[in-house]
């Protein structure tokens, strides 16, 4: 059943939910927001725990929405319809598509992950804005990796706007958050080839064997790896700049990075 319409910023439920904007609420409730239609699908497929949905339908963008709502009920999650007015101030979005959820964390280690035939890994290390973080989930997502293992977290998982700019697939592959060091031993001991990306490299990221188990190190967008994953590594690539900028995006590097594995793995 859904309880009266919340028409007050003063209601406990949505001062609660507003302090999950701020990371330190976020870690002592273990829990954080999901919003918008395809990441809370996306979030119920993959049996996410909602604790509570807040809905508002005259904001409602399809048709689709009183299905997913039924389904999420069912699971036992609070439904909270809201006015207009109070739903705006609990998003994070310019447009909102009247869905917004409080969801338990997820926590997974590197000893749960099930590597595939071929494992193919991302690390990304201290990468500091949440919606470059997103984007190389979504593109890890496109190209099916085995996990995202995400070291010394600069922006954490759980951020809004990591779920955002994931588009929900923070839910649809597995992502780990762990210490620098312990990756590193981790993926040695699984014996997986270290590829570390940087500008410096001699090797551009086509002229190396990419079909054998690898890992793909990632780095800060304002210093790169650090010195454990660049003399660590088997091989460092980089992308050939031909202009002025010395390197791209980290988001867009580790797209190009992750599709010249699937174009190996596919064509030789």
């Amino acid at each position: 059943m859904e309880s009266i319409k919340i028409t007050s910023l003063q209601n406990p439920k949505i001062k609660a939910a507003l302090k999950l904007w701020k990371r330190s609420e976020r870690d002592a409730s273990d829990t954080f927001l999901v919003e918008g239609y395809r990441e809370l699908s996306r979030a119920h497929h993959a049996e996410l725990k909602i604790e509570t949905l807040f809905i508002c339908r005259d904001l409602f963008l399809g048709s689709n929405e009183e299905k997913l709502i039924q389904e999420i009920a069912s699971r036992g999650a609070l439904i909270l319809p809201c006015s207009s007015a109070v739903f705006q101030k609990l998003s994070y979005r310019d447009r909102p598509d009247g869905l917004i959820a409080v969801a338990k964390q997820l926590h997974l280690s590197l000893e749960s992950l099930k590597p595939s035939k071929v494992p193919f890994y991302v690390v990304a290390e201290g990468i500091e804005k949440p919606g470059n973080l997103g984007t190389i989930l979504r593109s890890s997502d496109a190209v099916g990796v085995d996990a995202v293992i995400v070291c010394d977290k600069c922006t954490d998982i759980h951020n809004p706007n990591v779920v955002r700019a994931s588009v929900g697939t923070l839910f649809t592959l597995p992502v780990v958050e762990a210490e620098g060091e312990a990756t590193f031993d981790w993926l040695k001991k699984q014996g997986m080839i270290i590829v570390a990306a940087t500008p410096a490299a001699e090797r551009e990221y086509t002229q190396i064997d990419l079909t054998q188990p690898v890992a793909l190190a990632v780095g800060t967008e304002q210093y790169g790896l650090s010195k454990r994953w660049m003399e660590g590594a088997d091989m460092q690539v980089k992308i050939p700049m031909l202009g002025v900028a010395d390197s791209l995006n980290v988001a867009m590097a580790t797209t190009l990075l992750l599709y010249e594995v699937i174009r190996q793995r596919r064509h030789g």
